[in-house]
C-alpha cells in the first residue's frame, strides 16, 4: 500500500474512485472494522447477531444475516469476501474524489452518513445509445414490438439479473403464480435460471399462456421499463434494476437472491414505498398464490404508482442541468481538468 501510494505521488495521478452500488452498501463495508468492534459480526464477517442494525437513525435497517458478504454458504468463501472488503476500504483511503450511481432524491441518510460520496446518477442510457450498452447475454428486441400491441400499465415484467439462480419447485410456482394473475406478462427466462430449464415449465404452461405471455433470454430492460405498457417490475432487487424502475416509474414486486440486494429491497419497501416484497412459505418456496397477490397489491390502490412517479420525477430532476447529481458531474470533470 505504502509503494502504491508513494507511486501515485511520484507521478501526480488524480485518483478517483466510482461506486455502481447503493450509497448505503459503501456506507456497510466500510463500517465493517466497526461492527467488529460493536460485536454485531466477527473477525471473518460471520453474524454474532440476528437483530437488525442501523448506521444512522435515518438510514436503511440491515438485517446482519442478509449483509452482502454473508451470501456464501461456506465459510470460506464468506472470509474471502469480508478480507477482500477490508483491503478495498483500505484501497478507498487513497481515492481523492468518490462518485456513485445514485442521486440525493434516493439515498439523503446515506450520503450524509458518508460525507465524501457525491452522487452522479441516476445514470441511464439515452434511447440513441441504449442498445450499445454492454450486456451478459444477447438482447431479443422483438419484446418492444410484443409490448407496442397492448394497453398501457397492463403487462407484468420478470427479470432476475444475470446470476439468480431458482430451484426447479420454485421456477413452477413462478410460471403458475404470472398464470394466476390473468395478466399479460413479458418473463426473461435466463438457459441457466433453474436446472433443465425447457423442461421445468408446469405442464401445458406454455400452451395455456401462449396468447398473452412472452418469454425471452434477456430484453433490453431500460427500454422495457421506459414502455407505457409495463406495469410493475417483478425483480431481483439489484441496484442497476432498482434505479431503472424509479426512473422509468414503475412499482416493484421484490424478489432479492443475494448480496446487496437484501438491502435494496428495505430501499423500495419500507423507505422509498414504491414496492412490496414476497414472502416465502414453511417450505422455503414463494408460492403462487402469493406471487399473485403481491402483484394485484402493487397494482392496487395502495399508493405505489403515485409514489413511485413522485420519486422519479424528483430522481430524475437530479440529472439535468441545474440539478444536483448534474452539478457533481460537472464538477467532477472540472477537477479532472485542472493542471
Amino acid at each position: 500500500m505504502a509503494k502504491i501510494t508513494q507511486a501515485y505521488r511520484n507521478f501526480d495521478l488524480k485518483r478517483a474512485a466510482f461506486l455502481p452500488g447503493a450509497a448505503a452498501l459503501l456506507a456497510l463495508t466500510t463500517s465493517a472494522e466497526k461492527l467488529v468492534v460493536d460485536g454485531v459480526i466477527d473477525t471473518d464477517g460471520t453474524p454474532l447477531q440476528s437483530d437488525p442494525i442501523r448506521l444512522s437513525p435515518s438510514m436503511p435497517e440491515m438485517n446482519p444475516n442478509h449483509f452482502a458478504w454473508v451470501c456464501l454458504p461456506d465459510l470460506a468463501g464468506r472470509r474471502a469476501i469480508f478480507q477482500s472488503i477490508v483491503e478495498n476500504n483500505k484501497s478507498a483511503k487513497l481515492a481523492q474524489y468518490l462518485i456513485c450511481n445514485s442521486s440525493s432524491a434516493l439515498e439523503p441518510a446515506a450520503l450524509d452518513f458518508l460525507h465524501n460520496c457525491r452522487p452522479i446518477g441516476p445514470l441511464l442510457a439515452t434511447r440513441r445509445l441504449a442498445k450499445q450498452a454492454g450486456h451478459f447475454w444477447p438482447e431479443n428486441p422483438t419484446c418492444l414490438s410484443w409490448l407496442d400491441h397492448h394497453p398501457p400499465r397492463s403487462v407484468v415484467y420478470v427479470a432476475f439479473g444475470s446470476f439468480t439462480l431458482l430451484d426447479p419447485a420454485q421456477f413452477r410456482e413462478l410460471a403458475l403464480g404470472l398464470e394466476l394473475t390473468g395478466l399479460p406478462f413479458l418473463c426473461v427466462v435466463r438457459s441457466d435460471i433453474t436446472c433443465h430449464v425447457s423442461e421445468a415449465y408446469p405442464a401445458g404452461f406454455e400452451d395455456r399462456v401462449r396468447s398473452r405471455g412472452k418469454i425471452v433470454d434477456w430484453a433490453p430492460q431500460q427500454e422495457v421499463l421506459a414502455h407505457p405498457a409495463v406495469a410493475c417490475f417483478v425483480t431481483h432487487c439489484g441496484w442497476n434494476s432498482s434505479v431503472e424502475s424509479v426512473s422509468s416509474g414503475v412499482p416493484v414486486v421484490c424478489w432479492p437472491y443475494f448480496a446487496d440486494q437484501f438491502l435494496n429491497e428495505t430501499y423500495i419497501v419500507d423507505h422509498w414505498g414504491v414496492g412490496v416484497r414476497l414472502e416465502k412459505g414453511g417450505n422455503g418456496i414463494i408460492g403462487r398464490e402469493e406471487i399473485k397477490g403481491k402483484v394485484e397489491m402493487v397494482l392496487g390502490d395502495g399508493g405505489y404508482k403515485e409514489r413511485v412517479m413522485e420519486l422519479q420525477e424528483k430522481t430524475l430532476a437530479s440529472s439535468v442541468v441545474g440539478g444536483s447529481s448534474h452539478k457533481n458531474l460537472c464538477d467532477f470533470v472540472d477537477w479532472i481538468k485542472e493542471d
